[in-house]
């Protein structure tokens, strides 16, 4: 996946303009993660290390050189996005982005409308951004094995910060759960995902745009607390995923369902364990021994680099850390393939 998957979605001067910058692009050697429209702003690219500006013949220039972006670019891409109705869109804008086919995310940002205090939607939009979706193919045998215990899966947290792959990882284990490994002993699960941003399994039309396994079961686009609590009631699951997890009535949701029996598996945005420990949502779940494993992530060599994998006992407290075990992955999960350090 890269620019040819998203360039159908911007008017022809801007198509063009990426086009010709994807043969220099291929000469530095950097994956492609964003690309960003902001008006009266040049036309900025965003690799995987560092960012490039891009002139109207596709050279990558210093920022006073490059192509400027102007109202008619970000008009012509809500049009495409929204399938030409930007009432249809309401919703996603109200979230401040549109999920496409393959996976893609368009961030959204202009004026906002409340009502009643909330916001409905966004007009006048002044800024969008693409999010190249990324479906690396990885082996996640030898971090499903230090995220289980001697029963089968944990509950596990995945702490990521922005950009780091948090999302991109919670994807591969939860089809490595459904599908099952068996180089690790680990049997096939039930799973089920609550995709409120539509981010995970990337729906379009009720297609998802990853394969997420055979055995998963996905609500796209609806909220954390009332999904989980859905698919205990209604679907079975082992396991039940959710990304970012942190807004109000989730973490009870997690508990009840954490004492119903189901396997919970989540990501949230931090730097480190001690980072997330002292938030007011995921306390109780790291303190009162919802979350037993914790695995950090970070960009050091990448997107993805896995820095540390916690296990916590029944009170919080940690009981081990794959660091001092000499298990940290090379690489990161679109780089280079999983090693041992």
């Amino acid at each position: 996946m890269g620019l040819k998957d998203v360039e159908k979605w911007f008017g022809q001067d801007i198509r063009d303009c990426l086009i010709r910058a994807d043969v220099f692009l291929a000469k530095t050697n950097e994956s492609v993660e964003e690309i960003r429209l902001r008006i009266g702003c040049p036309l900025l690219v965003r690799g995987m290390t560092r960012d490039f500006f891009v002139a109207g013949d596709g050279r990558l220039v210093e920022p006073e050189a490059a192509r400027r972006v102007v109202e008619a670019d970000v008009g012509q891409v809500m049009e495409r996005v929204t399938l030409s109705s930007m009432h249809a869109a309401e919703e996603s804008l109200r979230q401040g982005f549109v999920t496409l086919p393959g996976g893609h995310r368009v961030g959204v940002a202009g004026e906002v409308v409340l009502d009643q205090g909330c916001i409905r939607t966004q007009k006048n939009i002044a800024a969008v951004n693409f999010r190249i979706a990324k479906d690396p193919c990885r082996d996640i045998g030898f971090l499903l094995k230090q995220i289980s215990n001697g029963r089968g899966f944990d509950h596990t947290l995945i702490v990521s910060p922005p950009r780091a792959g948090k999302t991109t990882l919670l994807r591969l284990l939860v089809k490595g759960l459904s599908n099952g490994v068996p180089e690790v002993a680990l049997p096939p699960h039930r799973v089920g995902v609550v995709d409120e941003r539509s981010e995970i399994a990337g729906m379009w039309l009720g297609t998802a745009a990853y394969d997420l396994g055979w055995r998963t079961d996905v609500l796209d686009k609806c909220p954390k607390k009332l999904g989980i609590e859905m698919l205990v009631r209604t679907m079975s699951p082992d396991v039940i995923a959710v990304d970012e997890l942190g807004g109000a009535g989730e973490a009870e949701a997690v508990r009840e369902a954490a004492r119903c029996g189901v396997k919970m598996l989540a990501t949230c945005h931090g730097e480190s364990l001690d980072d997330v420990a002292v938030r007011s949502v995921m306390q109780p779940l790291l303190d009162r021994g919802v979350f037993r494993r914790v695995v950090v992530l970070s960009r050091r060599r990448g997107p993805g680099t896995l820095e540390k994998v916690h296990q916590l006992n029944d009170r919080g407290l940690m009981v081990q850390d794959s660091m001092t075990q000499r298990s940290m992955v090379q690489g990161s999960i679109r780089g280079v393939k999983y090693g041992i350090d």
